[in-house]
């Protein structure tokens, strides 16, 4: 009998559709798509169909698609680069540390006013009021929470889009300026940001540059074909397997509430992303809590705890209002299966008990 691991962790393996081909796409993007030649023209046709098929999937053209092999970099071109003499810069206190860096570096280096909007107790960011020179960064899913933000499409001002948590399941918001995504949201490999620019944007690069380029342009094609495998074959499974996310999400919900006393979830499932699951236990140690799940092959991720960049509980569960002790995180895969979701639900009673009883 084969052992039933739970691998409830944000990062995956690559998808299976990409794995297998990944040998074959190594041997056939070794040449510069870029230069003269019969191997370098055969790259620019994969690289050209690997476009094609992630920005359809998108929903943008593929003129407006860049690849990034840095994706945090993605931050610092999407906001920085709409940002004009008099503009202000709006960003959510349940942002990603990137936004917040930018946010930092554009107060301190370019005298930009920047505004960080607090959150209601569903992670709702706060009605404002920004001009059409502003640059507003919006989050489209919170990816420790699962919290769907609220539209912004009756907005002014140009809107960095940030869809690194959403991935392909959600569509940018119609007045969006430039958007990021990375490719292992769709299971696709580590280290791929795609970067979007809306045509027709007032844009200019931050970076230090010598030519009209967008990014630097050192991404992998290798990793850019592998993506594109993945990503067809991901929204293929998301279609055929989102109601059963869906029911694992309220199966998991329904027995923490049921069977283990002092849990509370971060939201509420209604209207939210079905595969993130945020949840906070009374008494609660959430670094002992994940090594015994580890040790019963669970493997989830800490919400709240501290960690190696500031040492700080989780500042998005701190701007919602909620619980930030004793808090991990959940995230359920397309493959997850029924016996590991019995494995998790098992060993989270279990050891929820076993570190009380020690305290």
């Amino acid at each position: 009998m084969a052992l039933i691991t739970g691998w409830f962790c944000q990062e995956r393996p690559l998808h299976s559709g990409a794995k297998l081909a990944l040998p074959s796409v190594f041997e056939q993007t070794w040449p510069n798509p870029a230069k003269v030649g019969t191997d370098s023209a055969s790259a620019a046709i994969l690289q050209g169909e690997a476009k094609e098929t992630i920005a359809g999937h998108l929903g943008i053209r593929t003129d407006e698609l860049y690849f990034l092999g840095e994706p945090r970099l993605g931050f610092h071109l999407g906001i920085t680069g709409l940002i004009e003499d008099g503009s202000s810069f709006y960003y959510s206190a349940v942002d990603r540390a990137p936004a917040f860096a930018v946010a930092d570096f554009l107060t301190a280096n370019n005298h930009i006013v920047a505004h960080k909007l607090s959150v209601d107790s569903n992670g709702i960011v706060e009605k404002f009021t920004s001009t059409p020179s502003d640059v507003i960064a919006w989050q489209l899913i919170n990816g420790e929470t699962g919290v769907v933000q609220r539209d912004i499409s009756d907005s002014p001002s140009k809107i960095f889009v940030d869809a690194t948590s959403s991935g392909a399941r959600r569509p940018l918001p119609t007045n969006w300026s430039t958007a990021l995504w990375e490719s292992r949201a769709w299971a696709g490999p580590a280290g791929l940001g795609i970067f979007a620019l809306k045509n027709g944007t007032n844009w200019h690069n931050p970076l230090p540059h010598n030519a009209q380029s967008v990014v630097p342009g050192s991404a992998s094609l290798a990793l850019i074909v592998a993506s594109a495998l993945a990503i067809d074959s991901w929204v293929a499974d998301e279609k055929l397997l989102q109601q059963k996310i869906l029911d694992i999400n309220h199966r998991i919900r329904g027995f923490i509430g049921e069977k283990i006393s002092g849990a509370h979830f971060a939201t509420e499932l209604n209207g939210n992303a079905p595969h993130l699951l945020s949840i906070s236990f009374d008494g609660v140690d959430e670094q002992i809590l994940m090594a015994k799940l580890a040790e019963l092959a669970i493997h989830v991720d800490s919400g709240s705890a501290c960690n190696a960049d500031n040492m700080h509980p989780s500042h998005v569960l701190a701007a919602m209002g909620g619980h930030v002790k004793g808090n991990i995180r959940l995230t359920i895969h397309h493959e997850i299966t029924e016996d590991e979701v019995d494995l998790l639900l098992l060993a989270l009673q279990k050891c929820v008990e076993e570190i009380r009883l020690i305290n």
